[in-house]
């Protein structure tokens, strides 16, 4: 985004009951069970949801204890867990299909280390990583405040709060912010569209909503009320996968800025930590943050690139978009690659990205999310390298 001048920037999220995301979570869920079987699991999982059916396929390699039945069960408990009983999709009788099998042997043979050999990346690509300072978990606001509407509806529903009674898991929401010289000033409109049960009327569609809006956003950006958009079309009942095909890995832009910055294009749920879509972008956001919160500049976006087989990036590249305080962006690239092993052994042991922690991931994003040092979860968040970065730039 621009630093100068005035202009509308707007980024969207959706819920987890979002067709998309419902696949997200499933794929999540079945790599999350063979890593706590196994740690060193290899999983590629794509999942497709529809009118009560859900397919699961893919590479796996693991123990024979991670039975089709098993995964079958896991999957309709991730969409019981979602809150889908509906007649068009429920998890009591959804006909689930899991068509995995094994990992490619010539993809194995490059990733597995072997002698001299440290373990190779499970695939060529380039990841990005981005941090900011418009918001305190370092993410873009129109991003920020996307997630946040939705994540509340969906506590107060799972909740059975009464204020939101009626309101099914399909949503969605977009907010455009105001920017003035690169800092975002105030919301000028935000988009909300939920499924709810038949007969719910769309003024209480809407008197539901706005006091979430509202209390989601900060004092004094609320925009007129003729710019706040709520179910749109109007009625919504139709919803989640009976409404429209769901498969992974759709939204990777709701998944990591919002379009804020760059992405490389691979998606993240459903593959373990060696393939480097995955945790290779995981590291460039924890790299990032850091960045950011050392305060060496008000912004950060940090690029890795990979070739499969291989074990060593082949690039590593950091634009500091004219924000940096007296930091050389090229002894910045150099001093990254010496706090942190940027192999994708040295990211997964670094992170600790071998346990079953991925579910949470799958919806409302996998940045700007808080670390729980207890569960292990989103730990690519932590602003543990502060002190070694202002150390080395004299700080």
């Amino acid at each position: 985004m621009r630093d100068t001048g005035e202009y509308l920037f707007t980024s969207e999220s959706v819920s987890e009951g979002h067709p998309d995301k419902v696949a997200d979570r499933i794929s999540d869920t079945v790599l999350d069970a063979y890593l706590a079987a196994d740690p060193y699991a290899r999983v590629a999982c794509e999942t497709l949801v529809t009118t009560n059916r859900i397919v699961l396929a893919g590479e796996t390699r693991g123990p024979d204890s991670i039975t089709a039945e098993y995964l079958a069960h896991l999957a309709r408990m991730a969409v019981h867990d979602i809150g889908y009983d509906q007649a068009g999709f429920s998890w009591r009788n959804a006909q689930v299909d899991v068509l995995l099998h094994a990992q490619s042997a010539d993809i194995a043979v490059g990733v597995d280390a072997a002698g001299n050999k440290d373990e190779g990346a499970g695939d060529q690509g380039i990841m990005f990583g981005y941090a900011c300072r418009e918001t305190e978990e370092l993410m873009p606001a129109p991003l920020y405040y996307s997630h946040l509407i939705l994540r509340r509806v969906a506590e107060l529903r799972r909740n059975k709060d009464l204020s939101v009674e009626g309101l099914q898991p399909d949503a969605k929401s977009q907010v455009t912010l105001r920017y003035v010289d690169g800092k975002p000033v105030g919301a000028t409109s935000v988009v909300v569209s939920t499924q709810h049960d038949e007969g719910v009327s769309l003024s209480k569609v809407r008197g539901m909503l706005l006091p979430i809006i509202q209390s989601s956003l900060p004092e004094g950006w609320m925009p007129d009320e003729s710019e706040i958009y709520i179910n749109p079309t109007g009625t919504f009942v139709v919803g989640g996968p009976d409404g429209d095909c769901g498969l992974t890995g759709r939204k990777i832009i709701v998944d990591t800025y919002g379009g804020a910055a760059p992405h490389g294009g691979g998606a993240f749920s459903g593959k373990d930590p060696t393939k480097v879509d995955r945790s290779a972008a995981y590291v460039c956001r924890y790299l990032a943050k850091n960045v950011v919160a050392a305060g060496l500049a008000e912004k950060c976006t940090l690029q890795i690139s990979y070739a499969i087989g291989v074990s060593h990036p082949l690039s590593v590249y950091v634009d500091l978009h004219g924000t940096g305080r007296d930091v050389s962006e090229q002894k910045l690239e150099k001093t990254l690659r010496e706090l942190v092993n940027l192999s994708p052994r040295g990211i997964r042991e670094h992170l600790h990205l071998n346990r079953a922690i991925y579910a949470p991931t799958s919806a409302y994003g996998h940045f700007g999310r808080t670390p729980d040092e207890e569960k292990g979860t989103f730990t690519w968040e932590r602003t543990d390298l502060v002190s070694s970065l202002k150390s080395a730039f004299g700080r």
